[in-house]
């Protein structure tokens, strides 16, 4: 039987169409696209809990799956929507449910409301690109979520708000000067969330068109100061793409294997998929 695994989709219906012209997927097709790269035999659904009516793709409810992957948004979890508070409703549920979660960015912040925790804009402003220098705590360097991951490390990153509450059960992994929770465990309820605020299923093509579509933001903000350097930028990050192997655009921009390397860059998921949601189906009869 195949892993049978759930992508629960952050975004309005809007913004999934804004992202499938900038990039050509939408960040749960994208998403869903590394997983079964990740596990050649997963079966991936997805689910999009910010439409109005929306239910699970699976009549059988969120126990027929083996685990459960909660992608960004470009909403703002403080602004507590309808679209925002049935996300965090649907979480509760995944915690009830027993079925192992992984965050990324807002997956992240939204696991963390659902458990009793608080997300802030952050005071430090917008972590755009790439994070830098994530450091793992003495917790994530034994904790299998980070195995293989150095002490320090760099990983694609887009995000304007934090975690500033911490909920209870959760285990801090990894911070870095921008962000103090940038890599939890989270418990509650009957299951365990693993999650970053970080993008490790991020392409560099993908870091590339959601930086250009904001171009004017940037600028305004103090990233870049024209936006002929914002083109630069991109072309730098969409030769990266085409070829990883691309020595000189990778010096250029600071970077080394645990970014250019795929298999390092998501090397969370591919944890998550090795020791949470793999088990689950085995106990499952699943696997």
């Amino acid at each position: 039987m195949p892993l049978r695994l759930l992508v629960v989709e952050g975004n309005t219906a809007a913004d999934r169409a804004r992202h499938a012209v900038n990039r050509g997927a939408t960040p749960s097709q994208a998403y869903a696209a590394v997983l079964r790269d990740l596990a050649a035999d997963a079966d991936v659904d997805l689910c999009f809990p910010a439409d109005p009516g929306a239910s699970l793709p699976d009549s059988g409810g969120l126990e027929g799956y083996d685990g459960v992957v909660l992608t960004g948004s470009s909403l703002n979890l403080y602004d507590m929507s309808p679209e925002i508070l049935a996300q965090i409703d649907l979480a509760r549920q995944v915690y009830a449910s027993g079925v192992p979660a992984f965050g990324s960015c807002w997956g992240l912040q939204v696991l963390t409301a659902a458990a009793g925790g608080v997300v802030r804009r952050n005071p430090k402003g917008r972590e755009m690109g790439f994070a830098r220098r994530i450091v793992l705590s003495d917790a994530g360097r034994a904790h299998p979520m980070m195995a293989g991951r150095p002490f320090a490390f760099d990983a694609p990153a887009i995000h304007q708000d934090e975690v500033e509450t911490m909920a209870p059960g959760t285990t801090l992994l990894a911070s870095n000067g921008m962000s103090e929770v940038q890599a939890v465990e989270i418990r509650s309820g009957r299951s365990v969330a693993w999650a970053v605020q970080y993008h490790p299923e991020f392409s560099f093509g993908e870091v590339a068109d959601i930086g250009i579509s904001i171009a004017d933001r940037l600028i305004s903000e103090g990233f870049f100061t024209e936006l002929e350097e914002v083109s630069r930028w991109h072309a730098d990050l969409v030769a990266l793409d085409t070829d990883p192997g691309n020595r000189p655009v990778a010096w250029r921009l600071g970077f080394d294997a645990e970014l250019t390397d795929a298999s390092r860059r998501q090397r969370e998921i591919a944890n998550w998929i090795a020791v949470m949601a793999r088990p689950h189906a085995a106990r499952s009869g699943r696997g």
